[in-house]
Parts: structure tokens; C-alpha cells; sequence
């Protein structure tokens, strides 16, 4: 997963271990990701369109995706306390894990004379 890139489908873990002459079937690539999975290594993100992607579990980390170029930005966890806060003490519910989507429009795109189309990238922990 390294090598392919954060945010990587099982399709493009695939393509790579094509590269590299692997012989992997596309049925172990989905059956290694959920063993990744469940021993809480990896973990699947949904950027709202298309299939499930991966990322290491230890990133603690939301995502804002650019609805326009697909640029995914990375939110730090601690942005989303104050909720988990008012969940727990306005609704006595423990939050283990938050997972939040932010679909909207990147600054680059929204000042665009036309549509970006560039190929997704990833920015790490947007303020």
C-alpha cells in the first residue's frame, strides 16, 4: 500500500503488484484488505463517489473532498472533539470512532474561470 499511494483502491493495490510481475489474484487483494482490516491495520474510506478506498488505520484523520477535481483533504481528529463532546454529554452516547465527509469546493476550483479537471491529490491536515 505504500507504494501505490495514500487513499489507494483495491483495484490500484492490484495494478501494482501487476507491475511487479506479483501473480496475485484480484480475489486475494479484497481478502488481504479485509484480514488488514479486521487486525486494525487498515481501514476502508468512502469519498462518496466510487468504490472504497484504504488508508492506514493509525491516521487519525477526516477527509474534504473537492467535488469538482477530487483533491482530498485531511482534517485533523482533533477538529471533531467539541462534537464528540456534545454527543457525550448532551446525549450520553460514547463515541469510539467519528467518521466525517466534507464534500464541498476547493479554493483553486472555486476561483477557476472553467472546471478543474486534474487528476486527484491528496493535502495533508488542512486547517
Amino acid at each position: 500500500m505504500e507504494r501505490v499511494g495514500p487513499h489507494c483502491t483495491a483495484d490500484d493495490i492490484l495494478a501494482d503488484l501487476e507491475l511487479h510481475d506479483a501473480g496475485v489474484s484480484r480475489s486475494t487483494v479484497y481478502r488481504a484488505l479485509d484480514s488488514l482490516g479486521r487486525a486494525g491495520v487498515v481501514r476502508p474510506v468512502y469519498l462518496g463517489v466510487g468504490p472504497a478506498r484504504y488508508e492506514r488505520a493509525d491516521a487519525e484523520h477526516q477527509h474534504a473532498v473537492c467535488r469538482v477535481c477530487g483533491t482530498v483533504f485531511h482534517l485533523e481528529h482533533g477538529l471533531l472533539r467539541e462534537f464528540e463532546r456534545h454527543i457525550e454529554e448532551q446525549h450520553h452516547f460514547h463515541p469510539v470512532r467519528t467518521e466525517v465527509l466534507v464534500v464541498g469546493v476547493c479554493d483553486a476550483c472555486s476561483h477557476a474561470p472553467q472546471p478543474m479537471t486534474a487528476l486527484p491529490r491528496v493535502v495533508e491536515h488542512s486547517h
